[in-house]
């Protein structure tokens, strides 16, 4: 832990602002509450979270001065997972605490660690919140991943002496300028920083942008591709599928309208294709109930994975209605396509099914990942479209040409390995830190 005075004094300007943010938000505070209460009340149940953790009243780490890891939901959670198991794989007598903001994120934390590390939902954003979140964890750094920059937690670290960076750092265009119009809140969350490992060139030149020291900011390129690479080349057999002798179009991370347009897809293929099977996996749980509606209008056969099925070949679409077997479910598939990309989200982790040798399709929205989408596209193993039309057509050129399609896979795989390497920059940067 970092004891020396901080040096840097925030204007009356900058702490004025922090104070009628940290109210606006306490006034906001009972409707997030009670949207958190009726949202999450199920997983809540299954996880064992209390509301009070919301307010800084979680329970005391089994042993104080290690890690702390914010990651929003199940993106980072996965991307930091490759740095938290490398940590706790040198520094086994080190605690890792892992925060998340939403009830799937923390599942996945669950799923992944299980009692390995402590883990409890990040406070509201109120001083006396994150003070009382610290004074209990008592963490040697803060590890933020990839974007949620959060005032008055970086300020009540930087009071403490506690080092805070930001691994994998995301910073788009539209994100940086907005920040650029409001210095006054901005500028001392970068000046409380201790480093930022930007996770692409777009990141590190937003951060330069928005006045960060040079000296603090340390391209590392993107983590996700050493999460990937490690991903085991061993296929798994879901719900005994990869024996069968069909081809399978798999949609993963999907929003409303890209089931219905992967639906329309699939009837357009199916007279061509009769074998073909549609695996569709919705981004969040909430919509397991609408998609399924989806599919029985549509008219398909449905299958639930959760009904642990045996897929027969009158399956047209098998339906994953459970968290954390979208990896699993692109173990037995031909095609993905990766989803929020065509339901404008910025588009989700294309860098999986890439490694299982997949070709990705994605729609034209990538800006939460560009870097990665422009690689993958360049060396052939993603292909952008802009709508149902294109989509159909893709999927259809790649059935009917097996070599093309194996060697969109095979090239998006290799784009994941030559590109690895974030993972041991970035602890260099933390371990610089923690010896400084």
């Amino acid at each position: 832990m970092n004891n020396d005075t901080p040096t840097y004094k925030p204007t009356l300007a900058q702490e004025a602002f922090r104070w009628f943010y940290s109210l606006l938000l306490l006034m906001a505070i009972p409707f997030a509450f009670v949207n958190f209460l009726l949202k999450g009340k199920e997983q809540r149940k299954q996880s064992g979270r209390t509301c009070f953790e919301r307010f800084g009243l979680v329970a005391p780490v089994p042993k104080k001065h290690g890690y702390l890891f914010h990651c929003v939901s199940v993106g980072e959670v996965v991307a930091a997972s490759c740095l938290i198991k490398r940590i706790m794989q040198e520094q086994p007598d080190v605690q890792i605490t892992v925060t998340t903001t939403t009830a799937t994120g923390s599942a996945r934390v669950t799923d992944m660690f299980g009692d390995t590390v402590h883990h409890f939902y990040l406070p509201y954003d109120l001083p006396v919140a994150m003070s009382a979140m610290l004074k209990r964890v008592q963490p040697r750094q803060v590890l933020i991943t990839e974007v949620e920059l959060w005032p008055n937690l970086i300020h009540t670290c930087w009071k403490q002496g506690i080092p805070v960076v930001v691994i994998n750092a995301r910073m788009t265009d539209r994100s940086s300028r907005r920040y650029k119009k409001f210095p006054v809140l901005f500028e001392p969350l970068l000046r409380k920083l201790t480093h930022v490992c930007a996770q692409g060139d777009r990141d590190y030149t937003n951060y330069l942008f928005l006045g960060m020291e040079k000296e603090k900011l340390t391209l590392t390129q993107n983590i996700k591709f050493d999460q990937a690479a490690a991903l085991t080349a061993a296929k798994s057999d879901f719900l005994g599928l990869a024996n069968a002798e069909r081809y399978v179009l798999i949609g993963g991370s999907t929003h409303e309208p890209e089931e219905s347009i992967l639906l329309g897809v699939y009837k357009a293929l199916k007279e061509a294709h009769p074998s073909l099977l549609l695996i569709l996996v919705p981004r969040h749980p909430d919509r397991f109930d609408t998609v399924s509606k989806l599919i029985e209008k549509a008219e398909l056969t449905l299958v639930k994975s959760a009904d642990n099925p045996v897929i027969n070949d009158d399956c047209d679409v098998l339906l994953v209605n459970e968290m954390g077997r979208l990896n699993a479910a692109y173990d037995v598939a031909d095609i993905a396509f990766v989803g929020g990309s065509i339901a404008q989200r910025g588009g989700h982790n294309a860098l999986e099914p890439a490694a299982k040798q997949l070709p990705v399709i994605m729609g034209t929205s990538t800006h939460n990942n560009p870097e990665i989408c422009s690689k993958l596209a360049e060396s052939g193993g993603l292909k952008i479209v802009s709508n149902e039309a294109e989509l159909c057509n893709q999927v259809s050129h790649w059935l009917n040409h097996t070599e093309e399609r194996k060697q969109a896979g095979l090239a998006g795989h290799h784009t994941v390995t030559k590109n690895s390497g974030a993972l041991d920059k970035t602890l260099v940067v933390v371990n610089s830190i923690l010896h400084s």
